[in-house]
C-alpha cells in the first residue's frame, strides 16, 4: 500500500510459490555444454585457486575452539543447572550445536582429501587423517572412493554412492514404502545408520563384484598402491577408539555417550542429509555409460540452502556445482567462483532455495528410481530421470 504499491494476495503468493516451484524442478539441459571448464575456470578470478595454508588453519582452529567451548559448556555448565526440565532441555542443545560445529570440521578434513586446504599434499593428508579419525571416518578409504565419486559423478554405471537403480532392479518391497509411513522409516534409518552402513558394507554404493567395505585393504574398491594407506586410515580408527574406550572405562559409558557419541550421530545425519539432497533432485538426469560424459556428470548436481548453516558447513551446501567442476579449490573462495560462472552455466546451473526439511521429505516421494528419456527431442535412451510411478 501507498506509494503505487498494492497489498499481496493470496493468490499472488500461490502463483509466486509456483513459480517458483516450477523454476525449481525444471529439467537441467541434457544436452552437451556450449562452454568448456577451460572457459568456466577463465571466468574465474585467478585468487579463487589459491590455498592459504594461515587461512585453512583458521577455520580449522575456528571450529575446533568453539567446539571445546561447547565440551566445557557440556562438562561443566550443564551439570551444575539445578532446574531439572532445563538441564534436560540443555543436552539436546548441546549434542545439535556440537554436531552442527563438528561437521564443519568433517568438511575441512574432507577438503584435505580433495588437496584443496594446502599447496602441500602431505600436510593435507596428516591434517584430514588426523580430523578424520578423532570423527570416525578412514580418511585414506573415504578419500579414494570419494575421488572416484567425483570422477564419476551422474554415471549410473560408475559412481560411487547414491546411485539410483532402474524401477526393474529395486528389491520387491520398494512399493510398499512408497508411502508416507515408509519414507519416513526411510528417512529415519537412513540419518541415523546410513554413514556407518555405507562404510561397512557399501549400502548405497555402486555393486561391486564382491563384498566391499572401506575397512578392508584388499577389498575391490581400493588398488594395489592404495592398500597402505588404507592400513593407515584403519589405524587412525583404532587408536581413536581405543582412546574413546578409555574414556568410557574412566568415565562411564553414559558419560561418553552424552559427551562425544550423539553429537557425532548428529554429524553422521548431516553427512548423509547434504550427500543426499546434492545429488537427488526431480530435475537432474543420470547417464547411461553411452551419454555420460564427466562435464555433465559434474553438472547433475544441486546447490542447496540451509540458512546459518550454509557458514557453519563451510558452503559445502550452497557451492556443491562449483565444488564439483573445481574440487582443490579452497570453500573459502567457492561463493566467489560460483556467483562468477553462474551467467555462463545459465539453465546448466541448478539452485534449490526450498527448505531443507520439506525438500528432503520431496526428493523421498519423487525420487524413487530412475527411467530412461522417453520424450521425441531426446529418443536417446542413456538419459535417465527421477521417478515413483510403479
Amino acid at each position: 500500500m501507498g506509494g503505487g504499491g498494492r497489498m499481496r494476495s493470496r493468490s499472488d503468493e500461490d502463483h509466486n510459490s509456483t513459480q517458483l516451484n516450477d523454476a525449481t524442478v525444471r529439467r537441467v539441459p541434457v544436452d552437451k555444454p556450449p562452454f568448456t571448464l577451460s572457459q568456466l575456470k577463465k571466468s574465474i578470478p585467478p585468487h579463487c585457486f589459491h590455498r592459504s595454508i594461515l587461512r585453512s588453519f583458521s577455520f580449522v582452529f575456528h571450529d575446533l575452539f568453539i567446539s571445546t567451548i561447547l565440551l566445557l559448556f557440556a562438562l561443566y555448565i550443564i551439570p551444575s543447572i539445578p532446574f531439572t526440565p532445563l538441564r534436560l532441555a540443555a543436552w539436546p542443545l548441546y549434542w545439535i550445536i556440537q554436531g552442527s560445529i563438528l561437521t564443519g570440521v568433517w568438511v575441512i578434513a574432507h577438503e584435505c582429501g580433495h588437496h584443496a586446504f594446502s599447496d602441500y599434499s602431505l600436510l593435507d593428508d596428516i591434517v584430514g587423517l588426523i580430523l578424520h579419525s578423532f570423527l570416525m571416518v578412514p580418511y585414506f578409504s573415504w578419500k579414494y572412493s570419494h575421488r572416484r565419486h567425483h570422477s564419476n559423478t551422474g554415471s549410473l554405471d560408475r559412481d560411487e554412492v547414491f546411485v539410483p537403480k532402474p524401477k526393474s532392479q529395486l528389491p520387491w518391497f520398494s512399493k510398499y514404502l512408497n508411502n508416507p509411513l515408509g519414507r519416513f522409516l526411510s528417512l529415519f534409518i537412513s540419518l541415523t545408520l546410513g554413514w556407518p552402513l555405507y562404510l561397512a558394507f557399501n549400502v548405497s554404493g555402486r555393486p561391486y563384484p564382491r563384498f566391499a567395505c572401506h575397512f578392508d585393504p584388499y577389498g575391490p574398491i581400493y588398488s594395489d598402491r592404495e592398500r597402505i594407506q588404507i592400513f593407515i586410515s584403519d589405524a587412525g580408527i583404532l587408536t581413536v577408539s581405543f582412546f574413546l574406550y578409555r574414556l568410557a572405562t574412566s568415565f562411564s559409558l553414559l558419560w561418553l555417550i552424552r559427551i562425544y557419541i550423539l553429537p557425532l550421530l548428529v554429524v553422521n545425519a548431516f553427512l548423509v542429509l547434504i550427500t543426499y539432497l546434492q545429488h537427488t533432485h526431480p530435475a537432474l538426469p543420470h547417464y547411461g555409460t553411452d551419454e555420460w560424459d564427466w562435464l555433465r556428470g559434474a553438472l547433475a548436481t544441486v546447490d542447496r540452502d540451509y540458512g546459518v548453516l550454509n557458514k557453519v558447513f563451510h558452503h559445502i551446501t550452497d557451492t556443491h556445482v562449483t565444488h564439483h567442476l573445481f574440487s582443490t579449490m579452497p570453500h573459502y573462495h567457492a561463493m566467489e567462483a560460483t556467483n562468477a560462472i553462474k551467467p555462463l552455466l545459465g539453465d546448466y546451473y541448478r539452485y534449490d532455495p526450498t527448505p531443507v526439511w520439506r525438500a528432503m521429505w520431496r526428493e523421498a516421494r519423487e525420487c524413487v528410481f530412475v527411467e530412461p528419456e522417453s520424450s521425441a527431442s531426446h529418443p536417446n535412451k542413456g538419459v535417465f530421470w527421477y521417478s515413483n510411478k510403479f
